[in-house]
């Protein structure tokens, strides 16, 4: 199996995080999006959605994180414990149902807080205006806080007392402000508490070797400074942004 990743990507690291911790083996191919890379041509042969995870195994070429973790679950279902997807029904629906939450609330928040804050003033030449970033914080504490209402409640994980992937899905997509210097957690006793469980059950060292790059990501926005990726980005960023 190869794993196309880059690590200061959040799907990339759930991918990467969960075949480390369950020992599924796999060939770690480095796409840089810091340079582009996806645009290749040798990658756009792999997938035309130019996005990075993808999964190859044999001939099977599979994209979208969430399914390459199903998968990897499902075809390794002998040596996989079943708390990260639950063959019960219910429990299965728990974790499907906060995977199904995550894409347009924890990620997309937590998302654009990190691009605010580690790449608006090279985009755009300016600081971010106090109220473009006071509203997508306010967004993403929104967020964390039906993290902490809604499915973690009082239980240890948020399916109960084992940890799953909705759980390993949270902790990278949190990890991703936390990244440029934004402490997400404080105030938060109770998301702190499920963190440091969430570290344990995937190992810490692990854990710290999987959010790595994140933790330096403000070395990358220099590194892209003069890079033809940036300028591909800009129109985007700046439609986003405005």
């Amino acid at each position: 199996m190869e794993l196309y990743l880059d690590l200061h990507s959040q799907p990339c690291r759930s991918v990467f995080l969960f075949a480390k911790a369950v020992g599924i083996p796999f060939e770690f191919k480095h796409v840089d999006l810091s340079t582009g890379q996806q645009h290749s041509e040798e990658f756009g042969k792999l997938s035309i959605v130019r996005k990075v995870p993808v999964m190859k195994d044999g001939s099977f070429v599979l994209t979208e994180s969430t399914a390459i973790l199903k998968y990897m679950v499902q075809k390794h279902s002998s040596s996989v414990a079943d708390h990260w997807f639950p063959a019960d029904l219910q429990q299965r629906a728990r974790v499907n149902e906060y995977l199904s939450w995550q894409h347009m609330n924890l990620r997309a928040h937590g998302s654009k807080v990190f691009l605010l804050r580690a790449f608006f003033p090279l985009i755009m030449g300016s600081e971010v205006p106090k109220e473009k970033m006071d509203a997508a914080v306010e967004d993403l504490n929104q967020s964390l806080k039906l993290l902490e209402e809604k499915f973690l409640q009082n239980k240890p994980f948020i399916i109960g007392d084992k940890i799953s992937l909705a759980d390993l899905v949270a902790i990278v997509e949190i990890m991703q402000p936390v990244g440029t210097g934004m402490d997400v957690f404080a105030g938060r006793p109770k998301l702190i508490a499920w963190r440091d469980r969430v570290k344990k059950a995937i190992g810490e060292k692990l854990f710290d070797e999987g959010h790595e790059v994140i933790m330096k990501v403000g070395s990358m926005p220099q590194k892209m400074q003069n890079s033809s990726e940036l300028e591909m980005l800009k129109p985007k960023f700046r439609k986003l942004f405005n």
